[in-house]
């Protein structure tokens, strides 16, 4: 129903009240009364219209027409009654009241509009501070993960390349067992070289997770974990890098205080996509008691908050551990 039509209905409704109001007093005679029943249902129509002009003022001022106009007409209300009534100009204490109220509002209105260019400014420099931490961090994910596809492929590769070539000499030794002996020594640290790098490039990203995403990567760390690991994973689409990293080792480093803090248990970890965010969450079924503010889940915590992220860890004893960490993916 428009407003036209509305207005025409209420209309209607008051001239048909009014109407029989004033036959029963013509009726019954007595005091003019129906003219605070008309009084009663004139009110809500005039503060309608009143409220529908003062909503065309300009957005910033249209809360302050509204109050203004909301004002006038209880002032012309309580004039109104004091005409029927008599007695001492009573209207003139709530209309002070009202235009108190009213120019209190303006100065507010006054003071928010002088200080919301430096609100404007300083929600921009946020934004803007939020955009460039976020390419700063994909970034630096993108060359740590460049940096570990150069160890895998270049540096280890020719070191493993270097252990056979050294073992091959050894064998072709034999007659020199000293000089097969400094081969041999040569050869095995090589292969610790190999291990140290292995375990860097790990420690970075694994393979794995830059080449067929998370779910397959916590998956590969879930089988190669000393204890049994559950997974359920349904991501519709690859997270950020930064984002993926960041959630690889909130799993690695979850699934690590389990094994070490209680090695008979069983792990859950789940991988959810939310609208805008990635859900990971680990839950065991150990002892508990875990502390939130340890050195693992405090390093935990700030590589997730970097990204804006959420960490909650729920650990009550004998009921096990919780891990939950909402990583935004926007």
């Amino acid at each position: 129903m428009d407003w036209s039509a509305w207005l025409s209905l209420q209309l209607a409704v008051f001239g048909v009240i009014s109407s029989l109001c004033i036959v029963i007093w013509g009726l019954t005679g007595g005091a003019f009364w129906p003219i605070w029943v008309a009084l009663g249902l004139a009110l809500p129509l005039a503060l309608q219209l009143s409220i529908r002009e003062a909503v065309k003022a300009p957005r910033r001022w249209r809360r302050l027409a509204v109050q203004g106009a909301v004002s006038a007409v209880l002032v012309g209300l309580f004039v109104f009654i004091w005409v029927l009534t008599g007695g001492y100009f009573w209207p003139i204490w709530p209309a002070l009241g009202l235009g108190a109220a009213l120019a209190l509002h303006a100065v507010v209105l006054n003071q928010l509009a002088t200080l919301r260019p430096r609100e404007r400014e300083l929600a921009d420099r946020v934004d803007v501070l939020t955009r460039t931490r976020r390419g700063a961090l994909d970034v630096q994910a993108a060359e740590l993960r460049r940096i570990e596809r150069d160890l895998h492929d270049g540096a280890q590769a020719r070191l493993v390349a270097l252990t056979m070539k050294l073992g091959r000499a050894e064998g072709r030794l034999e007659e020199h067992p000293e000089v097969a002996d400094l081969v041999r020594s040569a050869r095995e640290d090589a292969s610790a070289a190999i291990g140290e790098l292995r375990d860097l490039a790990r420690g970075i990203a694994p393979p794995v997770l830059a080449d067929r995403g998370l779910a397959a990567a916590v998956d590969a760390l879930g089988k190669r974990s000393a204890i049994e690991v559950a997974m359920t994973a349904r991501i519709t689409r690859r997270p950020p890098p930064v984002v993926e990293t960041a959630a690889y080792f909130v799993v690695a480093e979850a699934l690590t205080n389990v094994a070490k803090h209680a090695p008979h248990a069983t792990a859950h970890v789940a991988l959810l996509e939310d609208p805008g965010h990635l859900i990971v969450e680990v839950s065991d079924n150990g002892p508990g008691g875990a502390r939130p503010d340890g050195g693992g889940l405090s390093g935990l915590r700030q590589r997730v908050q970097a990204l804006d992220g959420t960490l909650a860890v729920v650990s009550n004893p004998g009921e096990g551990t919780v891990i939950r960490a909402e990583l935004p993916c926007e």
